[in-house]
């Protein structure tokens, strides 16, 4: 967080120093202060943040290549006159387990056209979707769903491999494992 920090301080001298603080400026700053940053990395030591950016952007760019998938999907079938889709709800087995996951998760798939995240399972190991396009196979559907997206999801947030983040509390309640 340091380090993120320091980074946002530097592209504010940069917009500063540049003489304009317009989002273009500020991004450029933000770029050049990573740089500087990644540059003098053994001077703070090992950090999670070189890494942690380079995710960040990788789940951008997927997320927002699903976006367009999925809006060019339903684009085309509101436009042509044979309606393609075949809607119905599945349920997803989750490995999510803290509510900071399932939250992330479930609103993700809710901004994609075409999918709505309606409820989670008492127990929260199912997440229930409606899908505007189960064609076929809704087991695609599921495996596209957690190969994919919430694969992703979990990689972004958690800070080790399988291993929630100290500092979130699992949904059941319990507290995670150090």
């Amino acid at each position: 967080m340091r380090l993120f920090l320091l980074n946002i301080l530097l592209a504010l001298f940069w917009a500063a120093v540049s003489g304009s603080f317009a989002v273009p400026t500020l991004l450029a700053g933000f770029g050049l202060g990573y740089v500087v940053l990644l540059l003098v990395r053994p001077a703070f030591g090992s950090s999670a943040y070189y890494g942690g950016l380079w995710r960040v952007l990788a789940f951008a760019a997927f997320y927002v290549w699903e976006l367009i998938l999925s809006s060019v999907r339903v684009a085309h079938d509101v436009l042509t006159p044979r309606l393609r889709a075949r809607p119905g709800v599945i349920g997803l087995e989750l490995e999510a387990r803290t509510d900071l996951e399932i939250t992330v998760l479930a609103n993700l798939i809710s901004l994609t056209p075409g999918t709505l995240s309606l409820d989670v399972s008492s127990d929260r190991t199912t997440l229930y979707i409606h899908a505007m396009y189960l064609d076929e196979d809704a087991d695609d559907l599921r495996r596209d769903l957690k190969e994919q997206m919430e694969r992703r999801v979990l990689e972004l947030l958690r800070s080790r491999e399988g291993e929630a983040p100290a500092s979130e509390t699992p949904a059941s309640g319990t507290p995670a494992p150090s």
